[in-house]
């Protein structure tokens, strides 16, 4: 699941804890900031560290290895990554800001007493709607692991399992979830519809601009010029690895383009030396890309417009914990490599 997909399904818990925490009254500083940063944390390990992500599957791919070892060392380096950039420093960080997202926003993904009286579904179709998507991405990746290349069933299930198709079949099933426990009324359904997208017109917007200035860094070919660069450097492939693909990314606004250029530029070198550990490497790479997500990420912004937060806040949150879920990850990557040594 992409960063941008898991924030959307998160945010309604994030938000419904936040508010129960800061109704309490005891709590010092930004609760949303003391919930939604390990979330943040978690979902940057996932999408840079862990396959089936599409980015760490690429690098795999490029490299020929294998997706077990990969995911094994993925998941072992992402726990004190997550556990470091998440509950500890959004624990350091919550009493030091004061963040809360726009008040229309948190009503319309928490539960108030105006809504309350409604009619809602259960908790079970909720959670269904809520995780379809999720379970529509695993599907795809299941399935390209044990159906054969070219099958029917695999074409459907690469179809389904498409992001902006997973999220627009959760939403028909929440619409028609709504609509049943409503009692069939399609007057109420428009209305809440439209009442939606008035709190995330001004998201939407703000993450188009940062997905065209990516796009304008990348026709540059500013990623070209830092391969170029990377190629005079004389690292370890393992760091060397990490090095470009924070590099690409930081420069480009894409971690997945700092995952397909890293992996492609080291292949000749993985394929050339037998010693070289290459669940490892790919594991370096996708952690470099996570480094210093910054504002031409479109995954700054979503996280800035959600929380309602300045750039300054912004960076304290996203951009330094993705830093710190990059950093940790190389470090593990190091220390598996030493104990683990390739013959």
């Amino acid at each position: 699941m992409f960063f941008e997909v898991g924030l959307v399904v998160m945010l309604p818990l994030i938000f419904s804890v936040a508010r129960k925490l800061e109704g309490k009254g005891r709590f010092k500083g930004s609760a949303y900031v003391y919930v939604g940063v390990p979330v943040i944390s978690a979902l940057a390990a996932m999408h840079g560290m862990v396959p089936p992500h599409p980015g760490p599957l690429t690098a795999i791919a490029s490299l020929k290895t294998s997706v077990g070892p990969t995911m094994l060392y993925g998941f072992l380096a992402a726990i004190p990554a997550m556990i470091l950039g998440g509950p500890l420093y959004g624990a350091f960080m919550s009493p030091r800001m004061t963040t809360r997202p726009d008040q229309a926003l948190l009503d319309q993904f928490t539960l108030t007493e105006k809504t309350a009286g409604d009619r809602q579904p259960g908790a079970g179709i909720g959670v269904l709607a809520a995780l379809l998507p999720a379970i529509l991405m695993l599907g795809h990746a299941i399935a390209e692991t044990v159906l054969p290349k070219g099958s029917a069933a695999l074409h459907v299930a690469s179809f389904l399992g498409n992001p902006l198709i997973a999220m627009l079949l959760g939403v028909l099933f929440a619409i028609v979830a709504l609509v049943s426990s409503r009692g069939g009324d399609p007057e109420k359904l428009r209305g809440a519809l439209g009442n939606s997208l008035k709190p995330i017109a001004s998201i939407i917007m703000i993450i188009a601009g940062g997905g065209a200035f990516q796009q304008m860094l990348t026709s540059a070919k500013v990623g070209d010029a830092i391969v170029h660069l990377t190629q005079q450097l004389a690292f370890p492939p393992l760091i060397l690895g990490w090095l470009i693909a924070m590099l690409l990314s930081v420069s480009t606004g894409s971690a997945t383009v700092g995952i397909v250029g890293a992996a492609g530029l080291l292949a000749p070198l993985a394929g050339s030396d037998p010693s070289l550990n290459l669940p490892l490497l790919a594991l370096s790479i996708g952690c470099g890309s996570l480094f210093f997500n910054y504002a031409n990420h479109a995954d700054f912004w979503m996280v800035k417009e959600s929380f309602g937060m300045t750039m300054s806040e912004a960076t304290k949150t996203i951009s330094v914990v993705q830093s710190i879920v990059a950093v940790v990850g190389l470090l593990m990557v190091l220390i598996f490599n030493a104990a683990i040594p390739m013959h």
